[in-house]
């Protein structure tokens, strides 16, 4: 938070200028100047009741100085007070100067970069001119180099005055995987501004590459700008600090760790400190507090380079598109044929056509499949798993060794090379250098083999320093370096401090820690294959190390269950995915019996399909889909686009069908569910196939919100005659022809479901007259629960009919949220007189009234009436209808639990129920008044009923107000032993150290009674619900 004080003007003196109506319009526009909306997360009524001087507060407490400078400015310029605005531009231009002089520098500087003569900076400007044809190089075809313009596009619009006008700070941050042109698009940005594309916004900049960084001792700032700009010895400070844009090309790249870097930040320019720590200060704007920074980083490093820059501006840079991949291998391959089959291979693999996006890995593709093609090969195979494909490119750059040849050079060469992309992993770098390979026991030489094919390659911009190709052809060398078997091998790797053993690198704590470890695990999966480990065996003539695989199954085994979390599961079906060994795949889900998954893409949907098929103990699967994977629940932008989605969907359902045949091979599945899940009707076709001729007994199946609108109705079709089936839950807003396929399951002769619940289903009152027709036919149903129901009173009445018939064998009916009236509930207490079986009711959020309450009741008088459970919460009840309540449970009622949760009955209903308790005909068991309006005066009748009353084990006070001294009335009863409470929930105030130490006191001396904080908003769930079992 950024206090008033700190911004370049005074802004509560500015706001107050400012009368109702423009106060308003100021308000407004704040809402709509701003690109990402930065006020969504103040409440809208806050802003619109405040005045100038509350405005200004919440401005300035909540956001950073720079953007209250910046859009205040604007905002006035909109609104036409260029007075207001002027004076904060004055006020600021003051500030700058004064903030000018007073920072630290060097005195003896000469030189100031506003003084630049024509000329002087032309040697800089060629240098960056020369870097910025990278982005014509780095495997970017010149015929897509229109996906990269909209880009590049996307970011000028973050730092071009005339769309961000005023003298004001930001901190744009690229982020993106490696390789998908995070440097190439700053670069150019920096060209351009040097050719004097943005004439009014950065007259000096400043690259800094972290991999470079790195290799440098301390300076002062000042000595590191002038080793930056080829054309400035000595660098003094500008007035204008906006006038300065520095690039800070690979964040991820820094080797300090966080915490130190900013306890050591500092603003002084004299004083020598570690580039890190220079850089860190930048970002945290303790130097140059008004430049721009460009900065590139992968996603791994957001959250560390969140904490270091103040409200920085995110842009993923996306890479190719899917169209701009195509055409990529259209220019690759001379024969269109040829560029097409390549490129259809490699959409075959979902997560290989993801990482397409980066133009290296199309390079590496399109390289690895010409060679493959002109052999003769299928380039489908190939591109099967992201391993065989970057093996197949690794190995396919070396003649391979004679099976009877010995080991030489070569396979020196692989360990070496192998050696140091791991060193480099676990160093977090991708640039290695003259140090690193000393350090590693390495030279030049060793790794010349891998030179000479430009897989590792000498860096063009730092001398002496090494990177590989892509990071991803690192990782498989660094994955290579633990399955090769030589002692030799592992001698070489535990002599070296800085490279942890495959034990620690397959740990869940490391690759939080390195996310670039999270790929090496799975190539170490995919070269566990047996072809892919005689594929490196037959090209380097290094074997792998026997018992690779079985140290892989355990890795998935130790500590908690794989498959408990999602990211956790995904991350085990990619390896296993990748690894494409049946035995495998069926050894690591041997004693799998639960999973739940969520199919957000393709890439999913093709792991888990594969996985699944050699799954064979499952017993619950939770399935989540999101929208995008089938075809039909998108609608078509372009033609063509439609036209290649349409040929790729055959693909997507084979795929499903895999999936689907869970239901085959898991004899013992019992629960299905499905939610939250957008398919297709031809998907749904194929699961209705596979249940129908599934060999397992599903029992329980739960549909939650899945579209297209019939997929209840198809999939409910399944279990006409389903013997099994005993709970079937039915959820979402599309459920307008679901009662006619319930009636037939519910009069089916093999129908034994015991509860069915469904939740925001409309019908008309005949579909509901056949529904209770259906309930006097079907003798299994047990449960029934309609929640959010289009039902209303008439067809309640008809269900209340039903009750009184007895061939209904109904115990628990919930009828919550239905839009009900205390009009027909004359017929319902009449049902409860003659119904000999109900025993839970749930009426919950409907407006009974107290006058409801008082027709239910006539019912529940009656001693036939079997009710044990009565759900009122949130039903518009008062302390009126608490006296009907409380004459019933003075009668030797069977009610046993009572819930009137969110009634307004207050003091005089509260004292009413507890005289009822005080009678010993009162066999109330659980009581819930969650926000009941009750104070802390009510508690010595309650107290009073307590010590009376020896049946009552659950009390819930929550969302009441009870204090200190409502606790202290409670507290004589409480500590007795004698107590039959066994759980108490309360509203309970952390801070109130009278009230904690009264109720330690109560823990001490009654140790069998439980006392819950209530710490959940009125609107969630009632505590109840867990009572009233369903």
């Amino acid at each position: 938070m950024i206090p008033s004080a700190q911004l370049g003007f005074n802004l509560q003196p500015l706001l107050e200028q400012l009368n109702q109506d423009e106060l308003n319009k100021f308000k407004s526009l704040l809402r709509t100047i701003s690109p990402q909306d930065e006020l969504q997360h103040i409440p809208q009524m806050e802003i619109e009741e405040a005045n100038g001087k509350q405005l200004a507060e919440i401005l300035t407490s909540s956001f950073p100085r720079c953007w209250v400078e910046k859009v205040t400015i604007q905002v006035f310029d909109k609104m036409n007070r260029i007075d207001l605005s002027k004076r904060a531009k004055d006020e600021l231009q003051g500030l700058t100067q004064v903030q000018s002089k007073g920072v630290t520098h060097p005195e003896e500087v000469k030189e100031s970069l506003e003084g630049e003569k024509p000329g002087e900076g032309a040697e800089h400007r060629s240098g960056v001119k020369a870097i910025g044809q990278t982005w014509k190089e780095n495997y970017w075809p010149e015929v897509r180099s229109h996906e990269f313009t909209q880009s590049y596009e996307r970011l000028k619009t973050f730092c071009n005055p005339e769309t961000l006008p005023g003298p004001f700070p930001y901190t744009v941050v690229l982020h993106g995987p490696s390789g998908i042109g995070k440097t190439t698009l700053a670069k150019k940005w920096m060209l351009e501004w040097t050719q004097d594309e943005f004439p009014k916004t950065l007259k000096f900049a400043f690259y800094l590459r972290c991999k470079e960084m790195n290799r440098q001792g301390t300076c002062t700032f000042a000595e590191l700008l002038s080793k930056t700009r080829l054309d400035v010895q000595e660098v003094k400070i500008p007035d204008q600090g906006q006038n300065i844009l520095f690039v800070i090309d690979g964040f991820d790249e820094l080797r300090v760790p966080l915490g130190s870097v900013i306890h050591d930040i500092c603003g002084d320019w004299k004083k020598q400190k570690p580039v890190s720590i220079l850089l860190a200060s930048l970002l945290k704007r303790k130097l140059l507090p008004k430049a721009t920074l460009l900065v590139t980083t992968r996603p791994g490093t957001l959250r560390e380079l969140r904490l270091l820059a103040e409200q920085p501006v995110l842009i993923e840079v996306e890479g190719l598109s899917e169209l701009g991949r195509r055409d990529y291998f259209l220019k690759y391959f001379e024969q269109e044929d040829q560029a097409l089959r390549a490129f259809e291979a490699m959409r075959s693999n979902p997560a290989l056509f993801h990482m397409g996006c980066m133009p290296p890995v199309c390079w590496v593709t399109c390289t690895c499949l010409s060679w493959q093609m002109e052999q003769g090969q299928d380039p489908a195979t190939t591109c099967q798993t992201t391993t065989s494909l970057f093996l197949h490119f690794l190995c396919g750059q070396f003649t391979p060794v004679p099976a009877d040849y010995p080991r030489g050079p070569l396979a020196a060469a692989l360990r070496a090379v192998c050696l140091l992309a791991s060193g480099g992993l676990w160093a977090q770098t991708s640039m290695l250098d003259g140090e690193d390979l000393k350090r590693l026991g390495l030279q030049e030489s060793d790794l010349q083999p891998f030179l000479d094919k430009n897989i590792l390659q000498e860096d063009t911009q730092c001398e002496g320093c090494y990177t590989f190709i892509h990071l991803s052809v690192q990782q498989l060398l660094a994955a290579v370096f633990y399955i090769l078997d030589s002692e030799e091998q592992k001698d070489r790797g535990s002599c070296k401090p800085d490279i942890r053993d495959l034990q620690t690198l397959l740990s869940k704590e490391e690759r939080l820690k390195n996310p670039n470890l999270a790929h090496v695990r799975y190539f170490l999966f995919g070269l566990s294959n047996e072809q892919r480990a005689r594929e490196l065996e037959t090209t380097f003539g290094c074997p792998v190390r026997p018992g690779i695989k079985q140290e892989l199954l355990t890795s998935l085994s130790e500590g908690t269950d794989p498959f408990s979390s999602t990211t956790d599961m995904k991350e085990v079906l990619y390896c296993l995915y990748e690894s494409q060994e049946e035995m495998l795949v069926k050894e690591a889900m041997a004693h799998t019996r639960e999973m739940s998954l969520h199919l957000q893409n393709k890439v999913d949907l093709v792991h888990s399909a594969f996985c699944l098929q050699h799954c064979r103990n499952l017993e619950m699967i939770s399935l989540q889909v999101e929208k995008g994977i089938f075809l039909e629940n998108e609608e078509a932008s372009e033609s063509h686009m439609w036209e290649e989605r349409s040929q790729n969907d055959p693909h997507t359902l084979s795929l499903w069908m895999d999936l689907c045949s869970l239901f085959d091979s898991n004899k013992n599945l019992i629960h299905l569910d499905i939610s939250q899940s957008f398919l297709s009707t031809s998907s749904i076709r194929i699961l209705c196939e596979k249940i129908a001729s599934a060999t397992c007994h599903l029992q329980t199946v739960v549909l939650r919100n899945i579209s297209p609108m019939d997929a209840y109705r198809n999939i409910c079709t399944c279990f006409g005659g389903y013997e099994t089936l005993t709970h079937l839950t039915l959820e979402g807003n599309d459920q307008n022809d679901m009662l006619p396929t319930l009636c037939e399951i519910l009069r089916h002769p093999k129908c034994n479901l015991q509860y069915l619940r469904l939740v925001s289903c409309s019908a008309t009152t005949e579909q509901w007259a056949d529904l209770s027709s259906s309930l006097e036919t079907n003798q299994s149903l047990t449960c029934l629960n309609l929640t959010a129901d289009e039902i209303l009173d008439e067809g309640a009445k008809l269900l209340y009919l039903t009750l009184r018939n007895p061939q209904c064998f109904l115990k628990r009916l919930s009828l919550e949220n239905n839009q009900l009236t205390g009009a027909y509930f004359k017929d319902l207490s009449s049902a409860l007189i003659v119904n000999m079986r109900l025993t839970h009711l749930c009426l919950a959020k409907n407006d009974l009234g107290d006058s409801g309450v008082k027709l239910l009741c006539e019912g529940l008088s009656y001693l036939d009436c079997q009710l044990q459970t009565l759900v009122l919460y949130y039903c518009n009840i008062t302390s009126d209808g608490c006296i009907n309540l409380s004459m019933i449970l003075q009668q030797n009622s069977s009610l046993t639990h009572l819930d009137l949760g969110l009634n307004h009955i207050g003091v005089t209903g509260l004292k009413f129920l507890c005289e009822a308790l005080k009678k010993p005909l009162c066999n109330l068991r659980c009581l819930w008044l969650w926000g009941c309006a009750i104070t802390p005066s009510s508690c010595a009748d309650l107290s009073s009923a307590l010590s009376s009353n020896k049946n009552l084990v659950t009390l819930d006070l929550g969302q009441n107000f009870l204090g200190y001294s409502g606790v202290k009335m409670l507290y004589d009863v409480l500590k007795l032993q004698s107590c039959p409470l066994q759980k108490l929930r309360l509203n309970i105030d952390k801070s109130d150290a009278q009230t904690q130490k009264l109720l330690s006191k109560i823990k001490e001396s009654n140790p069998k009674l439980t006392i819950e904080r209530d710490d959940q908003e009125p609107k969630n769930n009632r505590p109840s619900s867990h009572d009233f079992i369903f």
